[in-house]
């Protein structure tokens, strides 16, 4: 095991994020698991992680947390920006304050933390940076524009941050998973309801779309367990030469590699057909 350091974890409540806490808790590092209420960390407060409340669109409860770990630890070893939901629904039905409230959440909140464990890493000239992302943040599905947005704006930010952070010994990457067995797919379906009204002109196919993401899900071929991220976040984080980017699951290999290979109005057949959009 590498000299890692202290790792912070958000969105660890469950999920993706709870998998990977539990898992670094295993192999013997120090992980502070974080989420908006501490309460629903019990399991991995007991199996020996330390457990913090953190609200990624509260500055002050994201300060404290960093402050916290430098103070006893003398750095920030390694940050996994996992927190994240998706809002569902057409362009125009989305009201902007929940567009909004998705960019404070997953990109805001993680650009913030970034900036918050950087002087720490600086200064140690050693550290990790795992920013989870998406297959949607290398491609885009209709009435998941806002959504994919913020993924797309996550992964350029890291991009970026990979390079600027590179002199000083920092390594960036970045994961991307594709369909997760998480409550992610629950969360996006009643997104998808909430925001598209009775009368709404995108009603019939948000309702198609509704039903081809509850079938994407059901299929084994097309998804993986948490525990699948959080091998892949595990080498991030302890790697030698981590890797840019982490591609989680055959469908989304094959979905990115599609994707780049086809220019805009194919990709359109190619989601139409499958979405079963007309």
């Amino acid at each position: 095991m590498n000299d890692l350091g202290p790792v912070l974890i958000t969105g660890a409540s469950s999920g993706i994020g709870a998998a990977t806490a539990a898992r670094l808790t295993r192999a013997g590092h120090t992980v502070y698991a974080t989420a908006r209420k501490a309460d629903a960390l019990t399991e991995l407060a007991d199996a020996g992680a330390q457990t913090r409340s953190l609200d990624v669109t509260d500055d002050a409860s994201m300060r404290a947390v960093v402050d916290e770990i430098v103070e006893a630890h003398g750095r920030v070893g390694g940050l996994v920006n996992n927190a994240g939901y998706g809002t569902y629904g057409a362009v125009e039905d989305v009201p902007m304050e929940a567009a909004r409230a998705q960019f404070e959440t997953n990109v805001f909140g993680v650009a913030r933390l970034i900036q918050l464990v950087l002087p720490s890493m600086r200064a140690a000239r050693r550290g990790r940076i795992v920013n989870v992302s998406s297959m949607g943040g290398r491609l885009t599905f209709p009435y998941g524009g806002y959504y994919h947005a913020s993924k797309h704006a996550v992964e350029a930010l890291s991009d970026a941050l990979r390079m600027e952070v590179r002199p000083f010994g920092i390594g960036v990457s970045i994961i991307e998973p594709g369909l997760i067995t998480t409550r992610f797919g629950e969360t996006a379906s009643a997104t998808l309801a909430g925001t598209t009204a009775a009368d709404s002109p995108y009603k019939s196919a948000t309702d198609a779309i509704e039903k081809a993401i509850a079938a994407s899900y059901e299929r084994r071929m097309m998804t993986a367990g948490p525990d699948q991220v959080a091998r892949a976040i595990e080498k991030a984080l302890t790697a030698a030469r981590p890797r840019s980017r982490y591609v989680i699951t055959p469908a989304a290999r094959a979905l990115i590699t599609v994707r780049a290979a086809s220019p805009g109005k194919a990709w359109d057949r190619v989601v139409k057909a499958t979405m079963g959009l007309r």
